[in-house]
């Protein structure tokens, strides 16, 4: 045994927490796991039971980009403002508003001894590996503990609606802090796909698992396989941070996930009108009081690090994040009532649709759709998780009047009321971040009038319009027609949008003769475009660039031409032609694993990337950004980790990283799988230990 001293129990901890976080220091020495990395890098991770391959997974995490995951927590934690000063306390202020810390705390200590262990595992995963380094100086977490990971599950949203102005009147510390809100990029989103024996060439069920989040800073994907003696064997990727396998597949099944937009949070307008208590909040026919407590975040300044007091309140529907006029603004959330880390580990033990769908009936997930396919053929598509059931009479569009009983949620829907496919007749079933209502072809869809409206708000969007033309086309599947149709780069709005372009040229063109001749060219050469974006292809640099132009002026009757106009003299300004080739602007960099604290640069090496962004259609999406001084734009979100998975008594299976396994730039696998990215190629995800054993780069035990 090695002993390590243990934290004093935090002001108000219960006795059995203190008892079991004390317990857990009294750190054993590591569980049997090895770890088999192959020739990209990838940790296939084999122990005897599932928290040992949590510390083997974890331990893995920490050894390919340990800044970032103590960068994550530090920020889930509340304790940004110690190391980065103000601009930090939005965050930290929010997370103590939640009461993060105490709810996994809480969490933890009231938890079954099988959630406890994969916690306890989580968390001396990475205690080992800082053990094991002691090169590695972490910035400010010396000490993991294992209520970290529950700490994911219980902070809150920051409040949809909630103006600065007024959450500066909740907390004015805040003014002058930063940014409250992150908001998120335009090209998150994500893009899945099953297919069932009648639409695959072997009778086998395919999917395609393609979120699309960013390449840099929190939420970053991280590829892996957990392989233990009690049954569990699951491959995918896991979010950074995170013991488990957030999507992928096992020997029986497989599953993704894409953003879900159902309302799972609202504002409850609370009037303390009481003279004589100001913690009284109007409810019903009376009042209730609201708790109230003063917590210290420590800042770091130029003088050293700072306490300050903020005060804090709560009503029953949840944490008050600002104020408008007298009344405070609480917000209720899902998101903030646990449960997710035990119902993914069951999704990932599951070996059939019917323990698959219990595994999803737990009712703990916010903010994901969920498509399936298995080795008996099934596939099968929910639409959300956890969403609140609500009274049809109340606008839940707007802040609610916190003093009706009418405005209180009343559950969770129940998996059954949720809206759902199970095995179409048309054979397939996508959905890319977009309505439910067109998920597959004909009568299998969900009907509009069976769900309220805060249920199901998405659009069809363009990538799902280009996902069932894809789907609806081909009469069966390859696996390799599959694999190459999940790299598919067609720009899906180009068939409307260039014949809208010559229509407003024609008109221009009759209007001002001499100045539409000098567009001439370009327009001629997008009109005989095949529309696909490749990295070589001229047309794909004029049009995503024209477009990303005219969304911005989208009423004007000359938006496009106007926009390519611009397009030209820009391209020619920088590159001395316009004949450039999407290639050479649209490219791919790594950077610091933050996106932050190192500027790309074009004299540094890249790959191009044929991908565009996600308003175009493409199911390769690929966002950039423009740094200054620089003449190409490089990727910072869209196809972050894509999987094909083909189902039968052996399963196949095919993967891509952005960049690759490791952030360490020394490390062969830094940026090894951008080549693959750049050609639209996947590797393979060996599954099988022969296969393993055969494409072996190193076998140890942490």
């Amino acid at each position: 045994m090695r002993w390590h001293k243990a934290p004093p129990c935090a002001s108000g901890t219960g006795l059995l927490a203190c008892l079991l976080l004390t317990a857990f220091t009294a750190a054993a020495a590591p569980p049997p796991v090895t770890i088999y990395r192959d020739t990209y890098g990838v940790p296939h991770i084999y122990g005897k039971t599932d928290a040992s391959v949590a510390f083997g997974l974890m331990y893995a995490q920490a050894e390919d980009n340990f800044w970032q995951l103590e960068e994550d927590y530090i920020r889930t934690l509340g304790r940004r403002a110690e190391v980065d000063g103000p601009s930090g306390l939005a965050g930290d202020i929010l997370a103590r508003a939640w009461e993060t810390e105490k709810r996994a705390r809480d969490h933890y200590a009231h938890a079954d001894a099988k959630l406890r262990a994969l916690c306890d595992a989580f968390a001396s995963g990475v205690n080992h590996y800082l053990a094991r380094h002691p090169a590695v100086r972490p910035r400010l977490l010396t000490r993991w503990e294992p209520w970290f990971i529950l700490a994911e599950e219980h902070g809150g949203p920051p409040g949809a609606g909630i103006s600065r102005a007024e959450r500066e009147r909740a907390f004015p510390a805040l003014a002058g802090a930063g940014a409250i809100d992150t908001p998120q990029d335009a090209d998150e989103g994500s893009n899945m796909w099953a297919v069932g024996p009648t639409r695959s060439a072997t009778g086998r069920a395919m999917l395609l698992i393609n979120p699309h989040v960013g390449f840099f800073g929190g939420g970053q994907r991280y590829e892996a396989h957990l392989h233990s003696d009690e049954g569990l064997d699951v491959s995918g990727f896991a979010i950074l941070g995170t013991p488990y396998i957030r999507s992928g597949h096992n020997r029986f099944l497989g599953w993704s996930h894409t953003n879900n937009y159902a309302q799972t949070a609202d504002v409850y307008l609370e009037q303390f009108d009481d003279a004589n208590d100001r913690l009284a909040y109007r409810y019903g026919t009376g009042h209730r009081r609201a708790v109230e407590w003063t917590d210290q975040i420590r800042v770091k300044t130029a003088q050293g690090v700072e306490q300050r007091q903020v005060v804090f309140r709560r009503t029953h529907h949840g944490p008050v994040l600002g104020m408008r006029g007298d009344a405070g603004l609480a917000v209720r959330a899902v998101s903030a009532e646990g449960g997710d880390m035990a119902q993914r580990w069951a999704m990932a033990r599951a070996r059939n649709l019917r323990e698959f769908k219990s595994a999803l009936g737990r009712l703990a997930l916010t903010g994901s759709n969920t498509i399936y396919a298995d080795r008996d053929g099934n596939i099968y598509y929910l639409h959300g998780n956890a969403i609140p059931r609500r009274n049809a009479g109340v606008d839940w569009t707007k802040p609610l009047d916190g003093s009706d009983p009418a405005t209180e949620w009343q559950g969770l829907h129940p998996l059954a009321e949720l809206p759902q496919v199970l095995n179409p007749k048309s054979g397939w079933m996508q959905n890319c971040n977009s309505t439910v209502f067109l998920t597959t072809a004909g009568e299998d869809n969900p009907l509009p009038a069976k769900y309220p409206a805060y249920m199901t708000p998405e659009p069809d969007t363009a990538r799902s319009q280009r996902s069932r033309a894809i789907l609806a086309g081909a009469a069966r599947f390859t696996f390799e027609e599959w694999t190459r149709a999940g790299l598919d780069s067609k720009i899906g709005i180009a068939a409307a949008r260039v014949p809208e372009l010559a229509a407003q040229y024609q008109k221009w063109n009759a209007a001002d003769s001499a100045r539409a001749a000098r567009l001439a060219d370009l327009v001629a050469a997008l009109k005989e475009w095949d529309q696909v974006a490749r990295i070589d292809s001229v047309p794909a640099t004029l049009f995503v660039r024209m477009e990303t132009r005219a969304r911005a002026n989208a009423d004007a009757p000359y938006a496009l031409v106007e926009a390519l106009e611009k397009v030209k003299a820009e391209l020619e300004a920088a590159f001395g032609t316009w004949r450039v080739a999407w290639g050479e602007v649209n490219r791919l960099q790594r950077v610091h694993t933050s996106g932050t604290l190192e500027a790309f640069r074009d004299d540094r090496p890249s790959v191009p990337v044929p991908g565009a962004p996600t308003f175009t259609g493409t199911i390769f999406t690929f966002g950039t950004r423009q740094t200054p001084g620089q003449k190409r734009m490089y990727g910072t979100v869209g196809n972050t980790y894509i999987a094909v998975v083909e189902f039968g008594k052996k399963v196949q299976a095919r993967s891509l990283l952005v960049f690759g396994q490791s952030s360490d730039a020394a490390s062969p696998h830094y940026f090894d799988q951008a080549g693959l990215y750049s050609t639209q190629r996947f590797k393979p995800a060996w599954f099988e230990l022969s296969e393993i054993k055969h494409h072996l780069e190193k076998k140890y035990r942490p």
